[in-house]
């Protein structure tokens, strides 16, 4: 599946993330867990990376070619600048094609149409819909995805919600490659000891402070609620940020703030000794820390949309709650109450992460279409 005609291992640039190993959100997770499962299939893989988010530069790490290039400190202009020269320099390179994340850089593509490299792209979530990106954003983004839909020559949507909403709005044809997920063996309730938590005695929320997260939302009702656990908040944002203050400045005994949790096990203990994941993500499509708690063993309350019933499917693997803080007080109440009930969805969850979440079927989907997109060339 690696190899091309002639027997030549498949050279492979993916341009979009902020790096390798560097991981950080969605993106990243997914270029390492497809990047290191194609090297080992053989696959020459390169990544581009955003050289001020790395203090030591190796050429390579893992088997992955890594290439470092400059960018602005930015929440808006960091990507696309980033994109733009990693974009010429795959034109020059011997890269056989590209794999491209993030619809912002949708109208990039008119540089690899012009160079003949053949350039899949995952758009990821509605990105012109999320409230970080108001007024000019919102509209490059919208901009940028009828771009995507002209100039890519395969799209991947990570959801058959996504899919769908592809084909709507756009009339565009995309193939659905979820993301994936595993459980970390590294866990122990040791690790826990850092922040001072006791096992099974905290509600869990991880990711970005972005407003389309909902943390505020979660931590509000979860306030306004009798629960006498501990709600932990893992993530924040690597820019100053009016939103992310707003979280970080709520007042209540019973909140706990780790910020970023880096190491692996630590984050994986999070997950596993959890009362119940909290999963306020409203615009992606597959959410790649949905499927972690999930593979992880989680009781998970998830806001109510197509993406997380798509992932939950329907009541079978979570529950979940409305876009507002009194929905999430009535359920934090509830599921006080009901460990049973919590404690039963914990012992089925992770048979939700079936063959369609296993990263090494959505690396076989990956290097398929890939191939497939060079053999058509």
């Amino acid at each position: 599946m690696s190899s091309l005609k002639n027997n030549m291992p498949l050279k492979v640039s993916i341009i979009g993330s902020r790096g390798y190993p560097y991981v950080y959100s969605g993106y990243e997770t997914l270029v390492k867990h497809i990047g290191e499962r194609m090297v080992a299939k053989g696959v020459q893989v390169t990544v581009y990376c955003h050289s001020y988010l790395f203090k030591e530069q190796p050429k390579q790490v893992n088997g992955i070619q890594l290439k470092y290039i400059p960018t602005l400190k930015s929440k808006i202009l960091s990507q696309p600048i980033h994109s733009f020269f990693a974009f010429w320099h795959a034109a020059f390179s011997k890269a056989d094609v590209l794999l491209v994340l993030n619809v912002s850089n949708g109208p990039f593509g008119i540089i690899s149409k012009l160079f003949h490299k053949p350039t899949m792209m995952n758009v990821d979530g509605l990105e012109w819909l999320r409230p970080k990106w108001k007024g000019f954003g919102s509209n490059y983004f919208k901009w940028a995805a009828r771009m995507a839909v002209k100039l890519m020559d395969v799209l991947v949507t990570d959801a058959t919600a996504m899919q769908s909403i592809y084909q709507n709005e756009f009339n565009a044809q995309s193939v659905v490659i979820a993301y994936g997920a595993e459980k970390n063996e590294g866990a122990h309730d040791a690790l826990l000891k850092q922040w001072n938590l006791i096992p099974h005695d905290y509600y869990l929320i991880v990711g970005r402070m972005i407003p389309d997260n909902n943390s505020d939302i979660i931590i509000e009702g979860f306030i306004q609620s009798k629960s006498n656990k501990k709600l932990v908040i893992v993530g924040d944002v690597p820019y100053q940020d009016a939103y992310a203050d707003k979280i970080k400045s709520y007042q209540d005994p019973r909140l706990v703030f780790t910020g970023y949790v880096n190491h692996p096990d630590s984050l994986a203990s999070l997950y596993q000794y959890c009362y119940a994941y909290m999963h306020g993500h409203e615009f992606g499509g597959t959410n790649p820390t949905l499927l972690k708690a999930m593979a992880n063993g989680c009781a998970i309350a998830a806001i109510d949309t197509v993406f997380s019933r798509e992932v939950l499917q329907e009541n079978e693997y979570g529950f979940y709650f409305q876009k507002n803080a009194s929905s999430l007080q009535v359920w934090f109440d509830w599921a006080d109450a009901n460990a049973l009930a919590l404690n039963q969805m914990k012992q089925k969850v992770t048979q939700g992460i079936n063959q369609k979440y296993d990263w090494d079927s959505v690396t076989d989907l990956y290097l398929y279409h890939l191939n497939a997109l060079v053999n058509k060339k």
